[in-house]
Formats: C-alpha cells, sequence, structure tokens
C-alpha cells in the first residue's frame, strides 16, 4: 500500500472540504481530519499539509459571494482569509496537541532553483522541531493562484521540492473514473494509472463548485509533475470523516504512479537547469571522498570560479580540472573563498553565523 509505505506525505485539502454550500465552517471534519494527521505522526511520517481556503473564509467574514469578486479585490479578501484560516486550524489541531507553522508560498517559489532550496530546509528544520508546515497560496500576492485555482499543481511542487514520498489531493470526488459519475450510473473508478494518455485526458471533468476553482483538470497536471518527480500521488475523497483512514483502510481511490525513482528525479532536476554558475576546484582527497558517496566539504576546495549565489549549479573539478560532479552549493562564492580548506567547524567562527557544515550536500550531487 504505497501511503502506508510512505516516510513523508503531503496533503492537500481542498476549499470545499473546509466551508460547505452553506458557507458553515466544517470544524467536526476538520477535527476528524487532525485525528488522521495524529495518526500519521505517531507511525513515524512527515506530514505536510497545503490548503485551501483563504478567499473562502475571507468572503465568509466579509459576508459577500466569491463568484462577485475581481482579482484584484481577490487578493485583499485573500489577506483578510489568511488569518481566519490560521486561526481555524490553530483551534482545532491544538486539541490534538499537533504544532503548526505556516508556510506561504507562490509557484514561482517552487520552480526558482534557490528558492526551492531554501524552502525544503524550512520543511526539514519544522519536522526536526515537531511542528507540521501549513502551506497556503500567497494568494495576496500572486494573482495567476488565484486567478487559475492551481493549489493542485502547488502540492505537487511542494511534494517535489521537499522530497516527500505521497501526495495526496482531497477533494470532493472518489477519484479519476472512465466517464463523468455524475452524469453516468456505470462509470468505473480508476484504481491505478501508470502513464497519463490522450485516453485519460478525455475522462476529465470540468465541473466546478462554489468555492473550489481547480477541477480535475489541475489534478491531473499535479500527477504529471508527480510521477516525473517519483512521487506518488492519489485523488481521493475528503468529504468523508477521516479521510485519510479511510485511504489506508479501503483504498477506494485513485493512484497515479512515479515513472522514475524520487533519487533519480532529483538528480534529473539538479542537472537539468541552466549552465552551471562556477567550479569548484578540490583536492584529491575530496576526489576519493566523492568517489565514496560523500558530501564535499569545505576543507576540500582549493580555489573556484565564477561567481554564484547559494543554490546555484556548480561544477566540481580535480587539480587536473576534470569534472567529476555537479551539485547546488550551500554557499555563495564570496563565502567559499573564505571558508575554503578549512575545518568545517571553523565556518561559523569565520561567517559569523551557523550554516551547514557541507560546501554541498550528497543529495545535492550527481557524479557526472
Amino acid at each position: 500500500m504505497y501511503l502506508n509505505n510512505s516516510k513523508q506525505i503531503v496533503i492537500k485539502i481542498g476549499s470545499s472540504l473546509l466551508i460547505d454550500d452553506n458557507k458553515n465552517i466544517r470544524k467536526k471534519w476538520l477535527l476528524d481530519f487532525a485525528k488522521d494527521i495524529e495518526e500519521l505522526i505517531k507511525n513515524k511520517k512527515k506530514v505536510i499539509i497545503v490548503s485551501s481556503g483563504a478567499i473562502a473564509l475571507g468572503c465568509k467574514k466579509l459576508n459577500i459571494n466569491k463568484k462577485n469578486l475581481k482579482l484584484d479585490k481577490s487578493q485583499a479578501v485573500a489577506s483578510i482569509g489568511q488569518i481566519e484560516l490560521m486561526n481555524l486550524f490553530n483551534e482545532i489541531f491544538k486539541k490534538r496537541k499537533l504544532n503548526l507553522s505556516q508556510i506561504l508560498l507562490t509557484l514561482e517559489d517552487t520552480e526558482i532553483r534557490r528558492r526551492a532550496i531554501n524552502a525544503k530546509r524550512t520543511f526539514d528544520n519544522l519536522f526536526d522541531l515537531g511542528f507540521i508546515p501549513l502551506v497556503n497560496e500567497n494568494d495576496s500576492i500572486a494573482t495567476s493562484e488565484i486567478k487559475y485555482g492551481d493549489n493542485d499543481r502547488l502540492a505537487s511542487r511542494v511534494a517535489q521540492i521537499s522530497g516527500s514520498d505521497c501526495l495526496i489531493l482531497l477533494s470532493d470526488v472518489d477519484g479519476l473514473f472512465n466517464k463523468n459519475p455524475k452524469l453516468n450510473k456505470n462509470a468505473k473508478l480508476i484504481s491505478n494509472v501508470k502513464e497519463i494518455d490522450t485516453s485519460i485526458e478525455n475522462y476529465i471533468s470540468k465541473n466546478i463548485s462554489e468555492h473550489g476553482t481547480g477541477g480535475m483538470k489541475t489534478k491531473i497536471e499535479a500527477a504529471k509533475i508527480c510521477q516525473l518527480s517519483g512521487c506518488y500521488m492519489a485523488i481521493a475523497n475528503g468529504l468523508i470523516n477521516r479521510p485519510i483512514k479511510s485511504i489506508i483502510n479501503k483504498n477506494y481511490c485513485t493512484w497515479f504512479l512515479p515513472k522514475i525513482s524520487k533519487l533519480d528525479a532529483r538528480k534529473k532536476w539538479i542537472i537539468s537547469s541552466i549552465s552551471p554558475k562556477g567550479e569548484l576546484i578540490i583536492d584529491d582527497g575530496a576526489v576519493e571522498a566523492l568517489k565514496k558517496g560523500k558530501s564535499l566539504l569545505a576543507a576540500g576546495i582549493r580555489n573556484i570560479n565564477g561567481k554564484f549565489n547559494k543554490g546555484d549549479h556548480v561544477k566540481i573539478l580535480d587539480k587536473n580540472l576534470t569534472e567529476h560532479a555537479r551539485g547546488l552549493s550551500s554557499f555563495n562564492s564570496d563565502e567559499i573563498l573564505r571558508i575554503k580548506g578549512q575545518h568545517s567547524s571553523k565556518i561559523s567562527e569565520i561567517l559569523g553565523y551557523v550554516s551547514k557544515s557541507e560546501v554541498i550536500h550528497k543529495d545535492d550531487m550527481v557524479e557526472i
């Protein structure tokens, strides 16, 4: 079972799960959902929640109809609703003694390499502190997310950059059907999807509820991202009580299976960007360490070429300028000039702040 085997899980909640058609907040549902999260954490799983609902809750507070909102006013309403959303989650989750943190992201934050790396480190640090990241779209400034309702794709990018094993999209449907189940009684649920071909595309329903604007189309786009990220993805009905428990016990949903491994996907992501921004020249000892799958430390760096920022893609060369690997730098070029050849324990003293001990972590490196 894909969910049971996952160590890190992203769960996306649609706004229709938080607010019903009568604009009532579904607190009982959210409390049951918190119980699901509590069970996952007890089973040593790391959880990230991506939640829609800021605009819907903002509309509720202002007593206005979302359908009548223009784009610029949507941003203001989202700002109001964002506080309502966090207050709602905090109120419910503290009853289960669950600690929440908030991360506001846009799609751009997940697609620009340096921002994506910083986001991943924030996720990792929050896990270490015992907090559950609650990710929201930064609707107040990200016009495209409001316009296209792309929280599904945002969730898939969050799963990708955080290195998660599984993404669950909780919505108001059971999954992907071969026909529109609202119009066809004999429609059948598709349990597993290995390839999203033209026949799958033709199955997509474009029905839209008042609060949710994603529909099935954006879920399929999210699935494509997950498949190329080595991440399993499920579309499941979240309207039922204890939706995660239901997936574990009944598995009545649609699973999209990854096309490549998570490790291969990350390596492809590292080297698929624009040309490297700089070069690190390393000594023989560092070359041997890299061959054994270890991280690159400052002590092994002899020199650098080029100007680059933290998170940029760089080449790793030996003293004869033969390329051995490429990776994502944890420091900018000026910082590396100051710490090259130094023991990792001296980095914080030299730079004046505590940072990572590896110049390039082994997980951020690909051998050439």
